[in-house]
């Protein structure tokens, strides 16, 4: 299986500890977001685990760890976000300046081809124009560009929860802003030998040289472990999505970044509860488990093809 941890929030910035206890007890708990009453035990085990996709915007706090899990036997890579905002939108995030260098730090130590980088999403607003992501792509490219292979972006998205918290910078975009946004982005990627590619959006842009992406990458997976995958899309994911299929083990309203834009962490009450409750021993990312609970043990297994064919 491939683990994914998490798109349901940070785990290297705020729950590196409570991860790396679990990949070293070898078993997580995690409830169904849709139906909390429902809780998978899932073991885990370089045996089964065939690559962890971390999902962050400051591993940090878990760059001491890495070689430790390199150790266990684990095989991983990470999707970094990093975008140009101030903390008027993404709140609590260190400074851009230190992210760059923790950016620099993370690709030296595991390798180029181990960071992902995410400038995402692209928000247009009366200052955030498409000439004000062009100066900022390049700046930013110029900085982390020799530190990794490819760059995904994606245009933000509407959500109950963002237009609620933040109507001003969730307004639908047209596909003329989007080529418009495209075409200068990959004149910028091609310059520093940057692959481009989307997130989960419908729209064609080839014509830039730009494909659809896999952030949860088969192929990827298949280079870091020398090994191929029999894995098929994930299904359950939006539209214009083209992951391998995955297991995440995070939560939603944990994530204590304050990102304006966010769909998986609505703040406030929620998220202060949720934090409040977490204990990096437990096999729960929050809470424990109550009464009415309900666990099933989720069998897992490797999807290496290891046997030979003639």
């Amino acid at each position: 299986m491939i683990l994914s941890a998490s798109r349901r929030t940070d785990l290297p910035a705020f729950y590196s500890d409570w991860l790396f206890h679990r990949l070293k007890e070898g078993t997580v708990l995690v409830r169904n977001p849709v139906n909390p009453a429902q809780v998978s035990q899932i073991a885990l085990s370089p045996k089964t685990v065939d690559c962890i996709v971390f999902w962050t915007k400051d591993p940090a706090p878990m760059l001491s760890r890495l070689e430790e899990i390199r150790k266990m036997g684990y095989e991983f890579y990470f999707q970094f976000t990093l975008n140009p905002y101030g903390r008027d939108i993404e709140c609590n995030l260190p400074e851009k300046s230190f992210l760059v260098k923790t950016f620099l730090r993370l690709s030296r130590a595991v390798g180029r081809e181990r960071v992902v980088w995410r400038y995402d999403p692209v928000i247009l607003t009366e200052r955030m124009t498409p000439e004000w992501h062009f100066q900022a792509f390049r700046r930013l490219c110029d900085q982390i560009g020799p530190f990794t292979e490819e760059c995904i972006f994606s245009f933000v998205d509407r959500y109950r929860k963002t237009d609620r918290r933040a109507p001003d910078l969730t307004r639908k975009i047209s596909p003329e802003e989007m080529e418009r946004v495209a075409a200068g982005f990959a004149k910028i990627a091609l310059e520093h030998e940057i692959t481009l590619k989307t997130c989960a959006e419908s729209i064609d842009l080839s014509q830039f040289g730009i494909e659809h992406a896999h952030c949860i990458d088969r192929i990827r997976v298949e280079r870091l472990t020398g090994c191929p995958l029999r894995v098929p899309l994930d299904r359950s994911r939006r539209p214009g999505c083209g992951c391998a299929q995955s297991l995440d083990i995070g939560a939603y309203d944990t994530c204590r970044h304050g990102c304006r834009y966010c769909y998986a962490c609505a703040g406030g009450e929620a998220e202060r509860k949720n934090s409040e409750n977490h204990n990096p021993r437990s096999p729960l990312l929050t809470g424990s488990l109550k009464k009415t609970d309900r666990v099933t043990n989720r069998k897992m297994v490797s999807l290496k093809e290891t046997q030979l064919t003639f």
